[in-house]
């Protein structure tokens, strides 16, 4: 399991949750870490990619040396568990008890474990039309209707208009149809970039369409002009739909919880 973070302060900690420390940015990891900005990498674009720069990295550089079996991602602030947790819950003192440190055998016979599913449609309306009122008069219909709130939706809300369309217009042929229908119907998806697979043909092959598409996108939405939170990670948001759709289309799959805990609020402190 490799856990990303932005804080060389966090090493010894996610050493002892028996997980694989994994640098991300600008910031300097000293000693065992595994880094983004080592070998072939996209490191620089970390601002806009977020984790998919370790993603990117663990492709170029860590793939091939693996077998067939579980690899997994999580941050800083994000954990796989074998149940949810209320954050109330949830303290510095608990998480090792709390995050998973082995695949239990009932998930075996699956190729894929991705994140229980976040659904984009149980927003208030009123919410919607504070923050979108532009897509609202375009589709007053969304207001009433809680399916037509799809994916596609959603990243026109918080990412920008169109924007995935635009994106799902450079893909290959293979999956643009695919896919596109995916985000028109579907009103879930598995959130954060989260995945844990024992299958390393199935994770090349994901990689292997997923960082050419980002690169093609690049060429669409660049990076000089991508202001506010939700489109200066447009990379990374798009990803995070495509991984959701991929892994449901071209592996077996199950799902595992993953809870909230930001283990800066006790490590930054030191």
């Amino acid at each position: 399991m490799f856990c990303t973070t932005l804080e060389p302060t966090h090493y010894e900690f996610i050493k002892k949750l028996g997980y694989i420390p994994a640098g991300l940015g600008e910031k300097k990891f000293i000693g065992e870490w595994f880094r983004d900005n080592s070998g072939v990498n996209i490191s620089k674009k970390n601002k806009n990619y977020a984790e998919c720069t370790y993603h990117y990295w663990f492709w170029k550089n860590c793939l091939d040396g693996h077998d067939n079996e579980w690899v997994g991602f999580c941050h800083y602030r994000k954990f796989w568990g074998m149940e949810q947790h209320k954050p109330e819950d949830i303290n510095f003192n608990r998480l090792e008890d709390l995050v998973v440190k082995n695949i239990p055998e009932k998930y075996d016979d699956y190729e894929t474990i991705l994140g229980e599913p976040f659904f984009v449609n149980q927003f208030r309306g009123m919410k919607f039309i504070k923050n979108g009122m532009k897509i609202f008069l375009k589709k007053p219909l969304l207001f009433f209707s809680k399916k037509r709130r799809n994916l596609n939706f959603h990243f026109d809300f918080m990412h920008g208009e169109n924007n995935l369309s635009k994106a799902i217009d450079l893909l290959d042929q293979e999956n643009q149809n695919d896919f596109r229908k995916f985000v028109n119907t579907e009103v879930s998806f598995n959130p954060f970039h989260m995945f844990i697979c024992q299958s390393k043909k199935k994770i090349k092959n994901y990689y292997d369409v997923l960082f050419p598409w980002l690169e093609n996108c690049e060429k669409l939405f660049g990076f000089d002009n991508l202001q506010g939170y939700g489109k200066q990670r447009i990379y990374a948001f798009l990803a995070e739909r495509f991984m959701s759709y991929w892994f449901q289309k071209n592996t077996k799959f199950t799902t595992m919880p993953i809870f909230f805990y930001d283990i800066r609020n006790d490590l930054n402190k030191s």
